[in-house]
Order: structure tokens, then C-alpha cells, then sequence
């Protein structure tokens, strides 16, 4: 994937890297973990994992006060290895699951949309990943 300026988020997560695979990639533990902070959260979930398949995450604030579709297709999956994604707004995206000592490491990287700044992006992102660190480990 030709990624130009990128951001990356990564978790070292003591679990095999078959459960952190599959954590991330089941659409019922997306739900538990797809937000950045606790006035957040992910009601639904769906995903078509499959090359040209769709995920859409309905984000939304917890006070009703707004939501929207974060959703993406997935491009090249190798299981248990890597997920290229183009996100709804054409943004590219990998995924990098990594077997080490301790368990896995996970890594994100991802284009940076325009409206937020990068460290903001990075900050939200980070948390996020924090969130699937925390389910996964508990």
C-alpha cells in the first residue's frame, strides 16, 4: 500500500496473536472497544471481512448529541499478519499484527484527514487503540 504521510498508533498487547486478530476483526468486540473516550461509544457494528468487503461502526456521543458512520473497505487481508483498508473518505489505512515475546504488537497507520490536527488525530486514535488494549486484556 502506498501510504504518503501517515500516522501510526501502536499497543504492545500480552495476548496471542490470534485473539488480538480476532478482537479487532469480530464485529461483537468492535462494539466493546471503538471508542476514544467514555463519553463515547460504539452501538453497532457490522463488518463483511472479506477483500472488497465493508465495515461500518456507527460512533456516537453517549448524550445523543451526535454520531456518524465510520466505515472503510477492506482492501488485502493476511490473517493474522496484516489489513489494508481504504476508509469512506478514501483515506488509506494498514493494520500490523506482529507475534513477539510478549504477545503482539499492534500497529495503525493512516493517512491524516485535513479538518483535525495530526496530533489530535494521533491523541484520538491512540486512545482508541488503548480502549482495544484494555477489553482485550481484561
Amino acid at each position: 500500500m502506498d501510504l504518503m504521510k501517515l500516522i501510526t498508533v501502536n499497543a504492545s498487547i500480552e495476548k496471542p496473536v490470534d485473539m488480538v486478530w480476532e478482537y479487532w476483526t469480530n464485529a461483537h468486540h468492535v462494539t466493546h472497544w471503538n471508542f476514544a473516550s467514555p463519553d463515547w461509544h460504539c452501538p453497532s457494528a457490522e463488518t463483511n471481512f472479506v477483500e472488497g468487503g465493508e465495515f461500518h461502526y456507527l460512533m456516537a456521543a453517549k448524550d445523543g448529541s451526535f454520531e456518524f458512520d465510520f466505515w472503510g473497505t477492506f482492501q488485502k487481508i493476511e490473517p493474522q499478519k496484516s489489513i489494508e483498508i481504504v476508509l469512506g473518505d478514501q483515506r488509506k489505512m494498514i493494520v500490523l499484527f506482529e507475534k513477539n515475546a510478549e504477545g503482539t504488537k499492534l500497529t495503525e497507520q493512516f493517512e491524516p484527514e485535513q479538518e483535525n490536527a495530526e496530533e489530535l488525530q494521533q491523541a484520538g486514535w491512540q486512545a482508541i487503540l488503548d480502549q482495544f488494549k484494555q477489553y482485550v486484556t481484561s
